[in-house]
């Protein structure tokens, strides 16, 4: 179960909500897991207000599923969800390596490559939660790099739901969860949009396939498409 810090802010439905949302993204839940109000509320620091806000924006972002108010889990993905989430993300991730490699600086790549370093130690490590983390940090300095904060928020409502999923597969997913990096990294050096888009499309795609194994659709996916 993830862990989180109290909170001293004014707005604090937005800031628990917030939260939960990155611990999604970042993998900290994993489909399944039972998530409890007052539990939630004595880790942040707050009534129960707050969270019970947050829980059901969640539930309208499709993140979690409100079966009652003492059966609330992160929700699972059908093949064909995961596969339309997939699809769209080929698009959208594309789209932001495209256009990261048109405007990559040194500083850019090189945080990119401290992600990858990272990566690969918490690989080493077999540590789970940290890979996921930096799994997501680097999916997301792409549309950053490329200066699209729109497709931002678009991709974080996918990576709700898609956050806990990579979080699951990803140990059994291994070298596949990173190998797919390094050509993204690679083609920002060479400023090449269109070998980024298919670099990244190859990691969502080939990456992505212990994820699909772990839905229940991988022994139909032996050729990946979007």
């Amino acid at each position: 179960m993830a862990e989180f810090t109290t909170l001293e802010h004014e707005n604090l439905n937005s800031v628990v909500y917030g939260a939960l949302c990155d611990a999604l993204m970042q993998g900290r839940f994993q489909p399944g897991d039972r998530l409890k109000i007052r539990d939630l509320a004595e880790q942040f620091g707050t009534s129960v207000t707050p969270i019970r806000d947050a829980i059901l924006r969640l539930a309208n972002d499709e993140a979690i599923t409100f079966r009652s108010p003492r059966d609330i889990r992160i929700a699972g993905l059908s093949e064909n969800r995961y596969r339309e989430i997939r699809a769209i993300r080929v698009r959208l991730e594309g789209l932001a390596a495209e256009t990261a490699a048109q405007v990559a600086t040194s500083a850019d790549i090189q945080a990119m490559e401290q992600i990858l370093l990272e990566n690969e130690a918490a690989i080493k490590d077999g540590d789970r939660l940290k890979g996921t983390q930096l799994n997501q940090a680097f999916h997301f300095m792409l549309p950053q790099i490329a200066g699209l904060p729109v497709l931002t928020t678009i991709l974080r409502r996918l990576w709700l739901q898609m956050g806990p999923h990579i979080s699951d597969a990803y140990l059994a997913g291994g070298r596949a969860m990173i190998d797919h990096h390094y050509p993204v990294v690679e083609a920002l050096k060479r400023h090449d949009p269109t070998a980024a888009s298919m670099a990244i499309v190859d990691d969502i795609l080939l990456g992505g396939k212990p994820i699909l194994d772990r839905i229940g659709g991988g022994s139909s996916d032996a050729q990946p498409s979007a």
